[in-house]
């Protein structure tokens, strides 16, 4: 029996050599969409017996444990990131724990792209694109916040201070890309003042 043949909704296209910041796509990335009762004890006991960890309760926040990410999306709903090649494995164990109870789980490495930036001035970059203040409070590594970015939804996760990754949907990944490789070019470098103090009256 052959096997499906997985491609990447970028896969083949290159980083341009004169940007600010580095540009790449992480396509050995599963995801696992998440739903259940988030005051559920059997629930959220049931997850945290096969992922090793708790699901994060507070909004736009994260948890990392070794291989594995949960974002939290809303009240009731995780993203779940893992080896790609263990989606399959992690969503059977899922299944198994969560049996009877009300939940949903679906597989959905294919649904997004992720792109990832890495370097001084990523927050300045993805300014070009979204209203979101990344220069400001509440954007510390670990946040993930769901946003408007060039008139396309999509997701961003402040992994380190430099380090920002953002998922869009795999028929927005080019238009993503090529958005994100034209504002990143060394020529269009934006180096922002950041919050300045009070004048004194």
């Amino acid at each position: 029996m052959s096997e499906a043949l997985t491609r990447s909704a970028l896969q083949g296209v290159e980083e341009p050599k004169d940007l600010a910041v580095h540009l790449r796509e992480m396509p050995e990335r599963g995801m696992i969409d998440l739903r259940g009762l988030p005051n559920g004890e059997k629930f959220l006991a049931a997850v945290k017996d096969v992922i090793g960890a708790d699901l994060p309760r507070g909004p736009r926040t994260s948890v990392s444990w070794g291989e594995i990410k949960l974002l939290w999306l809303s009240v009731d709903q995780w993203l779940i990131l893992c080896p790609r090649a263990k989606t399959v494995e992690l969503i059977a164990q899922l299944q198994s724990a969560l049996a009877g109870l009300h939940v949903a789980l679906t597989d959905v490495s294919d649904m997004r792209s992720i792109i990832r930036l890495e370097g001084e001035g990523v927050r300045e970059i993805l300014l070009k694109g979204c209203s979101l203040d990344l220069l400001g409070s509440g954007y510390e590594p670990g946040t993930v916040r769901r946003v408007r970015f060039a008139e396309i939804a999509a997701l961003i996760q402040i992994v380190d201070h430099n380090i920002i990754e953002i998922y869009v949907f795999r028929s927005y990944a080019h238009y993503a890309w090529d958005f994100l490789t034209t504002v990143a070019r060394e020529t269009a470098k934006v180096k922002l003042f950041g919050e300045q103090p009070s004048p004194a009256v």
